[in-house]
This record gives C-alpha cells, structure tokens and sequence, in this order.
C-alpha cells in the first residue's frame, strides 16, 4: 500500500491511498469470503460458488463495494498510525480515483483537528461577579420549608375563595358535544394556579360544597388540540370540597423536628453559609465562563463542519434523554413545536459552534502552558476523596479503573488552567 496527503481547506486533509494487484486481490477475495453465501448458481448449492463463476456471471464488479469496505478501514487506520499528525475528527468522505485488475486508488477528505492560533489570553478584563446573601433570601428558604411542611384543612363552613384546593367534578362540551379529555372526577385544583384555561378557575370562587352550576369559557388560539383552539366551552361543574393549607408556626420546635437544628436562629445560620457557599460557586462559574468567552473570542480557527455536526448530534441527543424522562418522544415534541429535525438542528448549530471553539481554545491554553496532572495531584485527589468517603488511598486507589482516573486527571488539568487564567486576570 502507498499513501500521499496533504492539508486541504477549512481543517481537512486529502489522504490518497494506492492498493497494488496483489493487495486488491486479497481485498476481492475477502470479500468473496464474507458474501458468498448469498449467491446461488445452477449446478451449485448456496454458497459453493466459484468466486470466476459469479464474476463471469455478475460482472467483474460484483465484490468491488464490499472489497473497498474490507481495504479501506485496514489500510486508512494504518495511514493515521504511521501519521499521528492526521488527527482525525470525524468519518472521512471517500472518492474512488481508478479501480480494475490492476488495483484500486482511494482519495479520503479527513475531517482534521484544526490548528488552533491564541490571542491574547492573559491579562483579560472581566467584572467582578458577587452574590450577596441578605436576610429576605434566608427568610424565604425559611417560608419553603414552612410551605413543604404544610398541610390541607378542609373547610365546610364557606364558599370557595382564591387560593383554595377544591375537589371537583367537571365536564365540558364544545356545541353541545363532549370532547376527549374534558370530563374527570374528583379534580383537586388550586384557585389561582392556572393549571386549567383561563376563565376556569375565577368562576369557581363563591361556589358552595355541593353546589352545581355550568361555567362559559373559551380554549385559547394557540391550545394544543387542534380541535380546541379558539373555541367556546361550557363546562358543568360539581364542587366536592374546600381545603385551606396550614401553614406551621416557625419555632424552635418546628425547626427541631423539621431539619434537626437546635433553633430557629441555628437553621438561619446553617440556610446563610450554605447560600454563601453556592453563591460563591456561582460567582467562580460565571467568572470563569466570562474568561473563556472573552478569550474565545480573540481565537482564530477554522472549525471542520464535522465537528459541528458531532456537536449538534450529542445536543439533540441529550434532548431527547430529557424528553424521555417526562414520557416523550422526540418526534412528538417536533410535531408539537411544529419543527422538522434539520429546523431544530440548525437551532443548534450556532451554540454548537461555540462550545466546539470553546472546547479547542482550552485545549490549546492547556498545551501552551504545558498543563498536566502530575502523580502527585493524582494522589492528592485521591486522598481528599477518600477522606470524603471514608476509605483509605490506597484502598480508593485499588477501585479506580484508568477511565476514571483520566476524569481525575482531566478534573485536575482543568482546575489548574482556571487558576492560571484567573490569576492572571484583571477583574474589575
């Protein structure tokens, strides 16, 4: 096999490959080997064909698609081991140049890892970002805590007012007619949550336990259900019960049994320096995405569509991890947003960009500044979890396989770049 490349534009490179007759012909008898069983002649059982018989009767072509399916993975991956300078990023696209008895030319466009070229990334102006914890942001953890601990009284003696939880029969009907999904028994709903269409919940304030009426209400233009939209209900409704939430007294004992904290002044100590701890993360993030925003910016690369694409399928395929978790499909949620796959890809495809940018800019800072994980901060690491889990290092050390400890190692790299680039920041 020989081989030429050479750099192409927008981060490719063109890889030529030249089989000789005697390694083209090991690739067609390769291939006659893995599909000969499909074939049958008169004469002869299935799969016992000669391979001249099948190329007499086929055409000499008959095993050339699976022969290049066979060549091309062995002799490309040998191309990329004895040239670590093709980084490839992606599946390259495949041409073929010539092809017979003689042998076979191939010219691969190789997605490549794009050169990278810095701007200015040290001494980079940023804004002091600083989230201060005021005595309303622990009163309202506090009013949470109260809220999650309440509970539902049931009230006889008056008509329903807003913020109740009422227990309801209805039934709706558009023109007289019932429609799919508009009856249910023993609704609980909150006045005042918006849960159903507007206009519902208002006419149910002055109901009375028993009580039975009919109420007006139109769907909106843009309801989900197309038979819906924009249409007038008349909904019949039976009220069941009026419920009120009890809210519990904020007191020593309260905080006690609720969360174990000695008082109510202990709990609003332990809720401040806890929002002080996740302020101050989300200062360090946001000063730390600031740098690397403001440092992309001034980096010029030539991005390979490929390692777009790659990015984009990994957004939409987190998507779609999302939308499983609620029951839903991803087809579903384009017919819902009235959008195709390529629309919503291209939604992507700007933030995509950036991330991939993004992700090449750090890589190279890295490389610049010759940023490792030493065995040393490996140890390190390692002792701060296994105090953390209560293990030896030694012990935590044994159960580490080598993928987890190149995250550990990737923590660390990424930890240390940080501290370089803040450090040498100038924040205002």
């Amino acid at each position: 096999m020989k081989y030429t490349f050479e750099k192409a534009e927008k981060s490719t490179v063109k890889v030529t490959i030249d089989l000789d007759k005697n390694e083209w012909a090991e690739a067609i008898n390769a291939a006659y080997e893995r599909t000969k069983g499909r074939y049958s002649l008169p004469g002869f059982r299935k799969g016992k064909v000669p391979k001249h018989l099948l190329e007499s009767t086929y055409g000499k072509g008959v095993f050339y698609e699976e022969a290049i399916n066979y060549a091309f993975p062995k002799y490309y991956s040998e191309v990329l081991e004895k040239e670590p300078s093709i980084f490839a990023v992606a599946n390259p696209d495949i041409d073929i140049k010539s092809i017979g008895d003689e042998g076979l030319s191939l010219l691969a466009v190789v997605p490549v890892k794009p050169e990278v070229k810095l701007g200015e990334y040290k001494g980079i102006k940023i804004k002091k970002v600083e989230y201060n914890v005021k005595d309303a942001d622990v009163d309202a953890e506090i009013k949470r805590l109260q809220e999650r601990n309440s509970r539902l009284i049931e009230v006889k003696d008056r008509a329903v007012k807003d913020g109740d939880t009422t227990i309801i029969d209805y039934s709706g009907s558009v023109d007289g007619v019932k429609f799919e999904g508009g009856t249910a028994e023993k609704q609980t709903l909150v006045i005042g949550s918006k849960a159903f269409i507007p206009g519902f919940e208002e006419q149910l304030i002055g109901m009375n336990i028993g009580e039975e009426k009919d109420i007006n209400v139109k769907f909106p233009d843009d309801y989900h259900a197309e038979n819906l939209k924009g249409k007038d209900a008349v909904f019949h409704i039976k009220l069941h019960e009026i419920k009120v939430k009890e809210l519990p007294e904020i007191n020593d004992e309260f905080i006690k049994d609720a969360v174990g904290a000695e008082s109510v002044d202990a709990y609003k100590k332990e809720v401040k320096e806890r929002l002080e701890k996740q302020n101050a993360e989300r200062a360090e993030r946001e000063t730390e995405n600031d740098i690397v925003n403001k440092i992309t910016e001034k980096t010029d690369v030539v991005i390979p569509d490929a390692m777009i694409e790659n990015q984009i399928d990994r957004m939409v395929q987190e998507m779609e991890y999302r939308l499983s978790y609620q029951g839903l499909r991803m087809e579903d949620y384009l017919k819902y947003t009235k959008q195709t796959m390529e629309d919503y890809r291209k939604s992507f495809k700007e933030q995509a960009e950036n991330i991939v940018k993004q992700q090449l800019t750090i890589e190279a800072i890295i490389e610049a500044e010759k940023i490792e994980a030493t065995e040393e901060d490996v140890d390190k690491k390692l002792a701060e979890m296994a105090e953390k889990q209560g293990k030896k290092v030694p012990e935590l050390k044994k159960d580490q396989n080598p993928r987890q400890l190149d995250y550990i190692k990737n923590e660390i790299i990424i930890q240390k770049l940080f501290d370089t680039l803040k450090g040498a920041a100038v924040i205002e």
